[in-house]
């Protein structure tokens, strides 16, 4: 029985190599199609920066300006900021939405620790619903410096 497979002429020898090529220029070029696909998407969102104005302050009731802008620094309406506690304290989370020109005013009670000379205060920012804007990067933080 095996004799006759050894001598069979007609047996398609190649056929696996074939296959195993063909399947690995297939996996190639759809991982080449995939990649162009997620590239697209990747152009397609925008990140978002927070600007605080001033971003070094003392402890106390204040407040701060902030200019949410996009890649190119065009203002950002609708998004949301929020400054909460880093190694200063605040509060309570504050969380404002900016205006047609990507402007908003947030009034924060910072306090220092007994034995903090310095700490910060964390930006964040929520985009707009259903803009392709992201926020992936951190913001600026505030400084805040006892005697100030």
């Amino acid at each position: 029985m095996f004799d006759t497979f050894r001598s069979d002429t007609r047996a398609i020898e190649g056929l696996p190599v074939r296959l195993v090529v063909a399947l690995v220029v297939g996996v190639a070029s759809m991982s080449v199609m995939l990649n162009m696909l997620s590239g697209v998407q990747g152009l397609a969102t925008s990140e978002l920066d927070v600007k605080p104005s001033p971003d070094v302050v003392g402890p106390g009731a204040q407040d701060l300006d902030f200019t949410v802008v996009d890649h190119k620094g065009n203002p950002v309406e609708g998004a949301t900021v929020i400054v909460k506690s880093g190694t200063a304290d605040v509060e309570t989370v504050e969380a404002e939405k900016t205006g047609g020109d990507g402007a908003v005013s947030i009034n924060v009670d910072v306090d220092l620790g007994a034995n903090r000379e310095d700490g910060t205060l964390v930006v964040d920012v929520k985009p707009p619903a259903g803009s392709s804007f992201v926020d992936r990067r951190e913001n600026t933080n505030i400084l805040v410096v006892r005697g100030k």
